[in-house]
């Protein structure tokens, strides 16, 4: 796929509903297909990520994973199914998403992503949304994307409870420079403090709602639609159907 080609009939057809939105138009919808966005893990989060892109056009979408299907993923990892468990995600996922729009190209990073390797990848991408489990992860993306000067969607869940804020690097409109995910979480907690899904658990509806909002701040993003969630965390309690948002700066 040549990114930078005219829009085909079929795409034409494929988007219709974005470009009939005067907010988004072939001009937007072009923009999606020019665009690269890396998406850091094939699990809960990012399958309706990658299900929700691909299916908008953007045109490279780069997965990291490094891990294989287990059946206790499909209650919440709806980009696998049943005939996958055993297979690396990765290939689960590309095939997903060939399924679902065979003019995206998908390209695999089979890795955990690291402070030592982050940089480098986050830096063939436009965007990046990040659905890791882990801290580490967490911090190595978001320092990664701020010294590469590339926004981060990042999104968390647990329980019954998600997350979600937008990093941008550079200054607002009065000059002031966007906070930092350090601005917004100094430092990790300490370890042992925040179970994980496993020992917690999740409900699987959950990574849905979030992941769907996490790909729609990439839509915006890459659109230039819209007030993105920088300087804003999302707040999502689902057993209360409540959002709220927290502001958040830049520290001085």
């Amino acid at each position: 796929m040549d990114a930078r080609a005219p829009l085909s009939p079929q795409e034409l057809e494929r988007y219709a509903r974005h470009i009939v939105l005067p907010e988004i138009g072939g001009a937007g919808q072009q923009r999606l297909k020019r665009t690269r966005v890396l998406v850091i893990g094939a699990g809960g989060l990012g399958a309706p990520v990658l299900q929700y892109l691909a299916a908008a056009g953007v045109g490279t979408l780069g997965i990291v994973d490094d891990d294989t299907v287990s059946l206790s993923n499909l209650q919440r990892q709806v980009i696998h199914d049943t005939a996958c468990v055993g297979m690396p995600k990765l290939w689960s996922a590309r095939a997903s998403l060939e399924r679902i729009n065979p003019g995206v190209n998908v390209e695999l990073h089979d890795l955990r992503i690291d402070a030592d390797n982050a940089r480098a990848l986050v830096s063939h991408y436009d965007v990046t949304a990040d659905g890791s489990d882990n801290f580490e992860t967490r911090y190595a993306v978001a320092d990664a994307c701020a010294a590469e000067r590339r926004p981060l969607v990042h999104a968390s869940v647990g329980r019954f409870d998600g997350q979600l804020t937008v990093l941008m690097p550079g200054n607002d409109a009065d000059g002031q420079p966007n906070p930092s995910y350090r601005d917004l979480f100094p430092e990790p907690p300490p370890a042992g403090l925040v179970p994980s899904c496993a020992e917690a658990g999740v409900l699987g509806a959950l990574t849905g709602v979030v992941g769907t909002l996490q790909a729609m701040e990439v839509i915006k993003l890459i659109t230039g639609i819209g007030e993105p969630l920088v300087g804003r965390l999302l707040l999502y309690d689902a057993l209360a159907a409540r959002f709220d948002t927290v502001r958040y700066r830049a520290r001085t």
